[in-house]
């Protein structure tokens, strides 16, 4: 099973570095005192204030949280075969506020680790390129992200320099957080593009981030990282490999939030203007990149007389588009919503397995009466294979002289509901329905076509 299939995915758990005040904010919910038996079904963890430990930690600018992710998915219909798999992560993390531990002002360490386990669905039954859920990875316990945080000039400068998961922060969409589909939360087009599927979960890399408030309403992030998560150790599955000897990866977004909340100021105070962030992004990695048609001699390598030896292309590239938008609520104070998004993304078509990958979608917050928390959704996503892939395949098909699966294009659509059974724990029922299963070709076989697949399955979340 090789990486680049188990890290095509986003991370299902939530990191505290989306915002340099995510962790004071967390730590001051977490110190509101309570009692460790009573009130079970509605505080916000599991376990509550644990006896008193997370008061006690929250003096000494501690956080610590703990989650965990669960589900069964089945495939019902076509793929590579019938059939169901569990697959869990167990993610627990770190937080210190370096100000409330020894007066260091806007300081702020995270570290945080990474328990997989079970199976991976759509390896062993689907054979798509849409993989069903975002937490499928080989089975390992392994450190996850390890970095230190500094913000200046009253928080709207900070930088982050360490051990980075780049899917936390780059290429993210609020809405397409709600789908359990690995690209609705890691992209499609960096899963499979970039080095080992880039450095994103479960993987991570060594590299600086710096982020900055340029005006209100507009932020800029830019970031150097190694350029190959994975690196000279393929075989690394504790998150312990800190490389810097595979090149480099370069990524810079822009961000354009409208209508936000002031600082202390109600998300709803405003019904007349609904909230949205639009981002522009680009990435460019230095390695070097095999061309996915031709040899070194300029042959298809479907050609018996190549020399299997790809041509070589320096550096790799990619253009992107998020944007998240509100465009109902009808009461202001009323948790009632809907939202849509979309991401939009393309690459170089010679170098690349994918070179254009897209997603949408619209989600409903509380669609019914006293169901505040719960959310439904229906989405879209969608992914083109290079034009080189295509034309290898269509290679292959005219040398051999046989049946032979061309690759095109995939889609799957998604409809999910998230129930809020306590403030702790939610429970998540999804469907699932890829067109053209594996872009048109059977990874098994590619002389059999592979059925489209429909896939079904429940998803429980808990936050001890």
């Amino acid at each position: 099973m090789s990486w680049a299939s188990l890290v095509s995915g986003a991370s299902a758990a939530v990191s505290p570095d989306a915002t340099p005040e995510a962790a004071e904010a967390d730590l001051q919910i977490q110190a509101q005192p309570s009692n460790f038996w009573t009130g079970f079904w509605t505080r916000e963890t599991m376990l509550g204030d644990m006896g008193g430990l997370r008061p006690w930690l929250g003096k000494y600018g501690v956080t610590f949280q703990l989650t965990e992710t669960s589900e069964y998915l089945a495939n019902v219909r076509g793929g590579l075969g019938r059939g169901g798999a569990y697959d869990g992560l167990t993610t627990a993390t770190v937080g210190i506020d370096t100000q409330k531990a020894f007066g260091l002002p806007g300081g702020q360490f995270n570290i945080s680790a990474l328990q997989i386990h079970g199976t991976n669905l759509s390896t062993r039954y689907l054979g798509t390129l849409n993989t069903a859920s975002g937490i499928e990875a080989e089975g390992t316990t392994r450190l996850w992200e390890l970095w230190y945080q500094q913000s200046f000039l009253d928080k709207r400068v900070d930088i982050k320099i360490g051990q980075q998961s780049i899917d936390q922060e780059f290429i993210t969409s609020q809405y397409s957080a709600t789908f359990i589909n690995t690209m609705f939360g890691w992209p499609a087009l960096p899963s499979y593009d970039m080095p080992s599927g880039g450095p994103a979960y479960p993987l991570s890399a060594l590299g600086v981030r710096v982020r900055g408030q340029i005006t209100q309403n507009l932020t800029a992030l830019a970031g150097v990282f190694d350029g190959d998560p994975i690196g000279n150790n393929d075989t690394n599955l504790r998150g312990t490999n800190f490389n810097l000897h595979n090149g480099t990866l370069f990524i810079g977004e822009l961000q354009y939030a409208i209508n936000q909340p002031s600082d202390g100021e109600m998300v709803g105070m405003n019904s007349n203007k609904l909230p949205g962030t639009y981002k522009l992004g680009v990435w460019y990695n230095n390695n070097r990149f095999d061309d996915q048609r031709f040899d070194n001699t300029g042959l298809s390598l479907a050609n018996p007389a190549s020399t299997g030896v790809p041509q070589s292309h320096h550096g790799n590239y990619s253009f992107y588009a998020v944007a998240d938008q509100m465009i109902w609520r009808p009461d202001p104070d009323e948790p009632r919503s809907i939202g849509v998004f979309t991401r939009l993304m393309g690459a170089p078509g010679d170098r690349n397995l994918v070179s254009f990958a897209a997603n949408a979608g619209i989600v409903m917050k509380a669609p019914f009466k006293g169901r505040d928390d719960d959310s439904v959704g229906l989405a879209v996503t969608y992914i083109k294979v290079g034009n080189h892939v295509h034309d290898l395949d269509l290679d292959y098909r005219n040398f051999l002289n046989s049946p032979y699966g061309v690759r095109t294009q995939e889609t799957t659509i998604e409809a999910t509901y998230v129930y809020q059974v306590t403030p702790w724990w939610t429970m998540q029922a999804d469907a699932q329905y890829t067109f053209n299963a594996g872009a048109g070709q059977n990874p098994n076989d590619p002389t059999q076509p592979l059925r489209n697949t429909f896939v079904i399955g429940v998803r429980a979340n808990l936050t001890f």
